[in-house]
């Protein structure tokens, strides 16, 4: 699993990109509401791939690492 920031297509706005997630369906909308709201913002999933609004890379990677799952820092 892989955490990133993106600001292609989108306006000079940066997004946090999670790719990689061993899960599908309602599992993954699930797993993406529950961390959009630890971050305080809004997001999305498109082609399996979740998408927060916004630099939240750090939060993210510890919140993942509590659920079990081995997550790297993509990116600079």
């Amino acid at each position: 699993m892989r955490v990133s920031r993106q600001t292609q297509g989108r306006k000079g706005r940066g997004v946090t990109v999670i790719s990689g997630v061993p899960l599908a369906g309602g599992e993954l909308a699930a797993l993406a509401a529950g961390l959009k709201k630890r971050c305080g913002s809004g997001g999305t999933v498109r082609d399996g791939v979740i998408e927060i609004q916004g630099d939240h890379r750090d939060l993210l990677v510890s919140l993942l690492t509590q659920r079990g799952w081995t997550v790297k820092r993509a990116g600079g």
